[in-house]
């Protein structure tokens, strides 16, 4: 008996019955198209909550069913026992699969209450309560103390009006919000020993699989380390940028972790990893002061595993440096979004290529293990001709470097969904946007579309859904051959790819035209075609891929770890 237990939903449920051809909407994560991937603060709250003295399990839902065909989703919820189930919306691309995994719950535990939580459960709270199997909806992006409360007033039966942050429904069926008054400016008391939280899970359940992250860790066991909450840049398509932490989740300020905190997570780590270690939130937001003391304690520790950090705008020479003789090998991680620095800028980037390409020659002269950089098609006053230029600019970056390869050159779409809370979704004209979709509702019938075409949420002044779709195809086919002229990626390798692409393109079209003929039934028999294309993992996933080598894990050192936290 779980006095919580914390459930993932995949992105559709039933996604193995449906005909949905997915697209490129993931090749840019280590997930799967099903998303199946839950939210690091899954973990924060299950450790917060164990050391508050309440018994929870995590059951990635998702992972679950992708990794095994027959797994029985009902059997499963079924015989799960716990007063809470908590299911986490924090991707808007869970809309469908969360609210029916709720029901689910309902089915089977109907005294059992259901909480939701998450950026995407926030913004949609009110839209959230009129499901009439959610009981709660928990807002903000720290949740772990609120939550504790409502364990403490549902186990003690009391009203749950003084629980703060929570939205509710009286026993009329109307909504009541609490004050969201629990916005901490200090997190270190939360992300203690989350990683040893998960190991004993594991243990206590002897349930392996349901906790794993996504379909691949156990062969690629990268582990992220966060740095902060909250965010002090204002990108215009992310849902998490300074505004949309501002507006809709009450953080009017970043709040960050300590440089002890972040070196601790990551020696953590390595007592159970051999894989990499990718620290999220770029490091000099902390401050230079900061940033400059987690590498030196960084270094110090002497970190086996290879680090990958992401950069918001390119660092100084002495950084990286620095950051060379802390972490051999290291990983950096940049996405300047367009080669044009006024695409760049009405995005809210604002660094030149001048800049980015000395950063480049830095990263690569001290010594780095490989510099990957992202560019998206969707973006603020982009048309088809800027995002085939963006192809043309990585012909030149990889002239200039003589194909070093070390160079990841990375394109993909905003999709399937530009956020909700970013600034182009709240003031769409300003930024040259096209909304489609604005209910939770709309958005969850979107993702049973059977293209990603009619999954996009939004379009834009320069470019509509399809020509979206149609130039990130024509542009991926485009990179994949050049990176196979430079030697970056086999040629066989990328003959798959075009194969994919190609196979990818005819399936779209056939869909299309049933779509619009409305022969939906028609396009149900596209399922095995389908399938087999969503199957084939794309090559951009590989080339994230860092090299581990044998003996990813250390299970004896976790089990022994654990055994001492224990004693």
């Amino acid at each position: 008996m779980s006095d919580l237990v914390l459930l993932h939903a995949p992105h559709v449920y039933d996604f193995r019955k449906k005909t949905i051809l997915y697209g490129p909407v993931s090749d840019l994560v280590p997930a799967t198209p099903v998303f199946e991937m839950y939210p690091f603060g899954l973990t924060s709250i299950a450790e917060y909550l164990e050391r508050s003295g309440f018994r929870v399990r995590i059951a990635n839902i998702a992972g679950r069913m992708l990794k095994d065909k027959n797994f029985n989703v009902e059997k499963f919820i079924k015989k799960l026992r716990a007063d809470v189930f908590g299911i986490d919306l924090h991707w808007l691309v869970h809309a469908h699969g969360a609210v029916e995994i709720a029901r689910l719950v309902k089915k089977y535990h109907p005294k059992a209450k259901v909480v939701l939580g998450g950026f995407s459960a926030s913004y949609f709270y009110r839209d959230l309560l009129g499901y009439p199997e959610i009981d709660y909806v928990m807002r903000g992006d720290s949740t772990e103390e609120p939550l504790r409360q409502l364990l403490e007033v549902i186990k003690g039966d009391q009203s749950v009006e003084t629980v703060p942050n929570l939205i509710w429904k009286d026993n009329a069926g109307s909504i009541k919000e609490n004050p969201f008054s629990y916005v901490p400016d200090d997190i270190s008391h939360v992300m203690v020993d989350h990683y040893h939280g998960v190991i004993r899970s594991v243990f206590r359940h002897r349930d392996l699989g349901s906790i794993i992250p996504f379909k691949d860790w156990l062969r690629y066991p990268v582990t992220a380390v966060f740095t902060c909450r909250g965010c002090n840049h204002n990108c215009v398509i992310c849902g998490g940028s300074n505004t949309a932490f501002r507006t809709f989740l009450n953080r009017q300020k970043t709040v960050f972790r300590s440089p002890q905190d972040i070196a601790r997570d990551i020696r953590s780590i390595g007592k159970f990893s051999r894989g990499p270690i990718f620290i999220l939130g770029d490091i000099r937001q902390l401050g230079d002061e900061c940033a400059n003391e987690l590498l030196d304690i960084l270094a110090r520790q002497k970190v086996k595993n290879q680090l990958m950090l992401e950069v918001f705008n390119p660092p100084p020479t002495d950084f990286l440096r620095k950051l060379s003789r802390t972490a051999e090998g290291f990983c950096l991680e940049i996405s300047p979004e367009s080669h044009d620095s006024v695409i760049r800028k009405a995005a809210g980037k604002y660094y030149s290529n001048e800049e980015m390409e000395q950063m480049i020659a830095d990263t690569l002269a001290v010594g780095c293990g490989r510099i990957d950089i992202f560019f998206m098609v969707g973006i603020p006053e982009q048309t088809p001709q800027s995002v085939m230029q963006t192809v043309d600019y990585c012909q030149h970056l990889l002239e200039k470097f003589r194909g070093d390869k070390r160079i990841t050159l990375l394109l993909g779409p905003l999709a399937p969904f530009l956020d909700p809370g970013s600034l182009a979704f709240e003031q769409p004209q300003k930024y040259g946007y096209k909304i489609l979709l604005n209910t939770l509702e709309e958005h969850r019938q979107a993702l049973l579309a059977p293209s990603w075409r009619y999954t996009l949420n939004y379009e834009t002044k320069w470019m509509d859904r399809h020509q979206i779709m149609d130039i990130t195809y024509e542009a991926i086919l485009r990179l994949t051959r050049l990176k196979a002229e430079y030697g970056l990626i086999p040629k066989k390798v990328a003959e798959k790819q075009v194969g994919r692409i190609n196979t990818a393109l005819e399936l779209e079209k056939r869909i299309g035209e049933l779509w619009r003929d409305g022969n939906h039934q028609d396009i149900e028999l596209l399922k095995p075609q389908v399938d087999k294309i969503n199957a084939m993992r794309a090559i951009e996933r590989d080339e994230l891929e860092l090299s581990i080598g044998t003996g990813r894990l250390r299970y004896l050192s976790s089990l022994w770890s654990l055994l001492g936290k224990r004693n």
